[in-house]
């Protein structure tokens, strides 16, 4: 009669609660740097592999590391290993990661917000409409009534008199993303005093009305601009945009596409203007991708010294 066989965990020793290696968890960790999932989970059974060739039943999350890099730079090369250990440093930070993604409406934003938390494993993501709606219970029509309407369809609603030279589109955009401003950072302030990692997408998320500098020390605040530079393509998503969801019929998409080709153009003018990065979004995991690349970069630079480990 044979015997059965028994599954032998290897241990993460250094940590609050000893617990197995786990694939899923190091699959999670390692598609932050941008490697696709299943390419992910196969580097981490490799990973398993090792492990258990070694004949370890426990091992430091440090040492774990350093057999994750060398799987990684012989699995799929040394941009990810890099990557990834970059990544492994953002994770010790004892700050707050919160990311703000700007962009007009239809450039992919809300796809790239959800696709980029799944990665880095961050569980809130709240987008500007959200906001928009609270305040909106908050403050009538009568008393705030740019709020009541799409951001590209704000102008009509703007109340005083406008300057002949003036861009009506721009001045009732200005108008909507000073009042959900207020919102956002009351937001980023919140995730800074709970010490919770936070992502904020949508049109409302402008450069020059969200300071950074203003949580530094406090938080690691990496704001994006997305754009869609090729006007076909930017107005195929509308159409793309019948299928996630009934109730958003492209038309009025497309009825105000030139505003919104136009808020885009004011967009990208203040995040050159304020030094923000600006995300081209042609390829949803090229984009995801440089999306990362640009989270880890500058949480690294923000960081330059090497943190303690969070509790």
């Amino acid at each position: 009669m044979t015997k059965p066989t028994t599954t032998r965990h290897i241990v993460i020793t250094d940590q609050e609660y000893e617990l197995p290696y786990s694939k899923g968890l190091m699959a999670s960790a390692i598609m932050a740097t941008g490697l696709a999932p299943a390419r992910a989970f196969h580097v981490a059974e490799v990973i398993e592999a090792r492990l258990t060739e070694s004949g370890r039943t426990s091992i430091g999350r440090a040492d774990l590391t350093d057999v994750a890099l060398d799987v990684l730079r012989d699995e799929v090369g040394a941009r990810y290993a890099e990557s990834f250990a970059k990544w492994q440093m953002v994770n010790r930070l004892q700050l707050p990661l919160v990311i703000l993604l700007g962009g007009a409406t239809g450039v992919g934003k809300s796809t790239i917000a959800t696709m980029l938390a799944a990665r880095l494993g961050i569980t809130r993501v709240i987008p500007t409409d959200a906001i928009r709606e609270v305040m909106r219970a908050a403050f009538t029509e009568e008393i705030y009534p740019t709020l009541h309407t799409s951001s590209f369809d704000a102008a009509r609603l703007v109340r005083v008199p406008l300057p002949r030279s003036a861009d009506p589109v721009i001045i009732g955009f200005r108008e909507q993303v000073s009042a959900v401003a207020v919102g956002i950072n009351a937001l980023v302030q919140r995730a800074v005093a709970e010490g919770t990692d936070l992502i904020v997408e949508g049109a409302h998320v402008v450069p020059g009305f969200i300071d950074p500098k203003r949580f530094h020390g406090e938080a690691v605040v990496v704001p994006m601009v997305v754009t869609v530079d090729d006007e076909e393509l930017h107005r195929s998503h509308f159409v793309l945009r019948v299928h996630e969801a009934r109730n958003r019929p492209p038309e009025r998409y497309l009825d105000f596409f030139d505003n919104i080709r136009n808020v885009q153009k004011y967009v990208k003018s203040l995040a050159l203007q304020h030094g923000v990065p600006i995300v081209p979004s042609y390829n949803l995991d090229a984009t995801l991708s440089q999306v990362i690349d640009l989270v880890v970069g500058q949480a690294i630079e923000a960081v330059p010294s090497q943190p303690r480990a969070r509790q």
